[in-house]
């Protein structure tokens, strides 16, 4: 039990750090943005650069 009350604050910080992580990863165009197709690749960078 001691274990999940422990876990649980880190979850929120979790995935707040991923989801930044992902966001500039494909402003910077890193691993996870060269791996998705060209076809999603032109919509991200439409959305993100103007």
């Amino acid at each position: 039990m001691n274990l999940i009350k422990r876990i649980n604050p880190l979850l929120p910080f979790l995935f707040i750090t991923l989801f930044i992580a992902g966001l500039l990863d494909i402003k910077f165009k890193g691993l996870v943005y060269q791996l998705l197709p060209q076809s999603v690749q032109s919509r991200v960078d439409s959305f993100f650069i103007k």
